[in-house]
């Protein structure tokens, strides 16, 4: 299998009736909300202030009014409550979130996150069973719990009420919970269906603040807007969508990050030597997610939840360290299995609309970003397997066109659990159900891509000359933040620059630095991931980037981040 070129698209130009409606807009500006499907002043306006949706009331959410009652009659008997959520971002920041703001309303309540290693993801008997045993009363699912029928029915039976708040996406069967929170059901009239796990924490939260003040509860739950910075965590690193309501919330929770006292916050931005009032989306996704990811992957998300939880600074300092520590460890194990995964894609023959990849050397904690890459190198859904001694587990990650958990649903016969969404999912499996599995998924892909020249493709909002670029023009792109997924960071394309330096940087020299020029003004540019054009790179080529702020040794310069690369005489 080979890696193939990336599909190059340039915006059409912004229409004339638009143009005016948008007078008010730097003309790079007006052109990149033209490409957002943005056609007035008033819808400019809001997103450029990031304006939240009017319909965004929590209770209009399913269950909402039953949850809302049953916490609080916990808190008012001293109920023992427990927070059972996932070891990923979303599901650490949702339980650090419900813990803290239980906590501060009087709640008789503990946290628990399951061992990615001994428990696998979501609710299992064993932790139930456990949990009844302490006296456990009533449990909060967040990030979780939308699939675990047999598990919620066990739970009745030993007279535990359960809550679920879960994002994901449910299946035929919901689980005859006390209450379910969840927009993605079909019964649900919440308009906004793209909130994460920490997002639906953080409404119900919301839900609960403005009970209490209705009825004078002697329960005074903390104003959901404190918890805004866990929301833009999970929010970020969970790969939502940053539009609608996510938007917004993110918005103000990137700007409690950039000022924020909590000890465990503090020390990470610390420890990752970041400018807290530079910290935007980018830096969620790429720098903080990444570290609170890294506990959950290699051991137990229980010292990123500490960290979160951190009341004092020398206590969240040592923490700190230790995610460092062991991020550096997920960042090398993740190449060691990446270029083990390769070899195994290399040696296949056919061009497979679907990579399916197992073995014993593959380890749960980096499977999923093994997939990542692999998807992102050959632009097919991927499946990587950890293989155990007699049950297995898989995480995927998939394209636009392949929607990964509707392909795993068609598989269930022969999957022990599954769940995600589109885009990513996690199973576990019996071995001896795998090479049917992976026959099945690969049918299915055969038949729902068919004989589709599969090419990723890159979308640039305008192309621009590099003497067009200046601080002037970044501080007005921040005016679209937070970007990521459903809004991009603006991209733009320069055709015909010249190259006048190159060099490989990097572990394993995998990244290229270089020095670009229209002949009018020079900028440094930095590519992830195509170190392999040092020996091909000629004088001149075409670029699709992003355009930022480097920062480094308390000097701040102007850097295009590359995106693609293609040579000058190329242009499709």
């Amino acid at each position: 299998m080979k890696m193939k070129d990336k599909r190059w698209e340039i915006a059409n130009p912004i229409s004339e009736e638009v143009h005016d409606a948008l007078k008010d807009y730097d003309p790079i500006i007006r052109q990149i909300l033209f490409n957002r499907g943005i056609s007035s002043s008033e819808q400019a306006e809001d997103f450029i202030n990031a304006a939240a949706p009017i319909e965004s009331d929590p209770f209009n959410m399913s269950s909402m009014g039953e949850a809302v009652d049953r916490i609080s009659h916990a808190i008012d008997k001293n109920q023992s409550i427990v927070i059972y959520g996932d070891y990923d971002v979303d599901g650490v920041t949702a339980t650090a979130l419900l813990t803290n703001s239980l906590q501060l309303s009087g709640a008789q309540v503990k946290s628990y996150i399951p061992d990615r290693f001994e428990e696998g993801y979501g609710l299992n008997p064993d932790a139930i069973k456990t949990l009844h045993d302490q006296g456990v009363q009533l449990v909060i699912t967040v990030d979780c719990g939308i699939r675990a029928v047999e598990e919620i029915d066990y739970a009745n039976q030993l007279g535990i009420d359960m809550i679920i708040t879960d994002h994901h996406r449910p299946g035929v069967e919901l689980p005859n919970a006390l209450a379910v929170i969840n927009p993605r059901r079909q019964d649900d009239p919440y308009p906004d269906k793209d909130l994460t796990g920490v997002g639906l924490a953080y409404k119900l939260l919301d839900a609960l603040n403005q009970q209490s003040n209705k009825t004078n509860s002697k329960s005074i739950f903390p104003d959901p807007e404190l918890y805004l910075d866990f929301v833009a965590l999970g929010t970020v690193a969970d790969l939502a969508p940053l539009l609608g309501e996510n938007r917004a919330l993110v918005r103000g929770g990137i700007k409690q990050l950039r000022s924020s006292t909590r000890p465990g916050l503090k020390a990470l931005i610390g420890v990752t030597s970041q400018n807290p009032s530079k910290i935007n989306s980018s830096t969620i996704g790429y720098v903080l997610g990444p570290r609170l990811n890294a506990a959950g992957r290699l051991d137990t998300a229980q010292n990123s939840l500490d960290l979160l939880l951190a009341e004092s600074q020398s206590e969240a300092g040592l923490l700190a360290q230790k995610l460092e520590s062991s991020n550096r460890e997920r960042q090398r194990l993740t190449q060691e299995q990446q270029k083990k995964a390769e070899e195994i894609v290399l040696k296949t023959e056919t061009e497979a609309p679907l990579i399916f990849v197992s073995g014993p050397e593959f380890e749960q904690g980096i499977i999923g970003l093994v997939a990542s890459r692999l998807t992102e190198k050959y632009y097919r859904p991927a499946v990587v397997i950890a293989l155990g001694e007699e049950t297995s587990r898989g995480s995927c990650r998939s394209i636009p066109e392949f929607h990964i958990t509707n392909a795993l649903e068609e598989c269930s016969e022969l999957l022990i659990r599954f769940g995600g969404h589109s885009a990513a999912a996690g199973f576990s499996i019996k071995n001896e159900n795998i090479y049917d599995l992976s026959n099945q998924l690969t049918g299915i892909a055969e038949k729902e891509l068919g004989t589709a020249d599969l090419q990723q493709t890159i979308k640039a909002d305008i192309d621009l000359q590099l003497s067009d670029l200046n601080f002037e023009l970044l501080d007005k792109l921040e005016h679209l933040q937070p970007t990521g997924r459903g809004n991009p960071p603006a991209h733009f394309a320069s055709f015909g620059v010249r190259v006048l330096g190159k060099k490989n940087v990097g572990n394993d020299k995998q990244h290229l630095k270089l020095v670009l020029t229209d002949g009018h003004i020079k900028y440094d540019a930095i590519a992830f991931r195509q170190g392999y054009w040092q020996d091909v790179m000629p004088e001149f080529i075409n670029i699709i980037y992003t355009f930022e702020l480097n920062e480094y040794n308390g000097r701040s310069t102007l850097q295009l981040n590359i995106k693609d690369i293609k040579s000058w005489q190329v242009i499709d």
